[in-house]
């Protein structure tokens, strides 16, 4: 587990820590031409050795790694500096989702390897994993990602013929922001239930209220306030059914 721990450190560090604005602008600018690239990539080999050089003193097969992150850095950075420069940099100038993804893909990649190499060398990581994948543990995964993206995809299609004419064409609110409002409320409510701090429904339920109130007083509609309405308490009551099922089906997989 040491070993896992010291390679996201050194990423973390690599990454975020001896990463500057004005080296990240550069690379963007100029892709592959630019030094700070091969700068950055070498500093994550070197934090990555300096981390695990007890273990390479005591056995040389562990240099294996920085080695390894080295290339397998350069060539996940470098690819995504290719895709953004393909696609366009103003694609993701107008949009900022674009970047997002972008950027949680190029972190994603990059913790695989990392995951890879682990398993590959820590003889307990398969123990530790089949310790993490428990039946348990599934099913929370599961109960977690039906109420993201499925949820709001439901809620969306049950309510979409309430949905004022006059709403449905404007575009003053955040891009997504209902979405993601939506998925963390209902995480929100889950953890509540599960936890078994009801009360925590009421006040999540209340504050949401408050915040609302004003774009209705605003908007003066009560076709609206009714849209909202059904849009919130389906959205509550999705995550307490889904919650409740959650801790009747722990008695069968323990």
């Amino acid at each position: 587990m040491i070993l896992l721990l010291k390679l996201i450190l050194a990423h973390l560090i690599g990454d975020f820590g001896l990463q500057f604005t004005k080296w990240v602008d550069h690379k963007r600018e100029y892709g592959l031409r630019s030094g700070y690239l091969y700068a950055h990539v070498a500093i994550h080999a070197l934090v990555t050795l300096l981390l695990l050089w007890p273990e390479i003193s005591k056995d040389l097969f562990y240099l294996w790694i920085p080695l390894i992150i080295l290339i397998t850095h350069f060539i996940i950075d470098a690819g995504k500096l290719i895709f953004r420069k393909n696609t366009g940099s103003r694609s993701f100038e107008r949009n900022a989702f674009y970047e997002q993804v972008l950027f949680f893909t190029d972190q994603s990649f990059h913790l695989l390897v990392i995951f890879a190499i682990w398993f590959w060398i820590d003889k307990e990581a398969s123990v530790l994993l089949s310790m993490l994948f428990t039946e348990h543990n599934l099913l929370l995964l599961l109960c977690i990602f039906i109420l993201t993206q499925p949820a709001a995809i439901i809620i969306k299609i049950l309510i979409a013929g309430w949905l004022p004419e006059n709403e449905s064409k404007e575009k003053k609110t955040l891009a997504n922001a209902g979405k993601l409002i939506g998925i963390l409320e209902r995480l929100f409510v889950f953890g509540f239930v599960v936890s078994g701090n009801w009360s925590g429904i009421g006040f999540l339920l209340a504050a949401k209220s408050v915040f609302r109130f004003g774009d209705l007083k605003e908007k003066e509609g009560i076709k609206l306030t009714e849209y909202i309405l059904i849009g919130t308490l389906l959205s509550f009551g999705l995550s307490m059914l889904v919650s409740l099922l959650f801790m009747e089906l722990q008695g069968f997989v323990e």
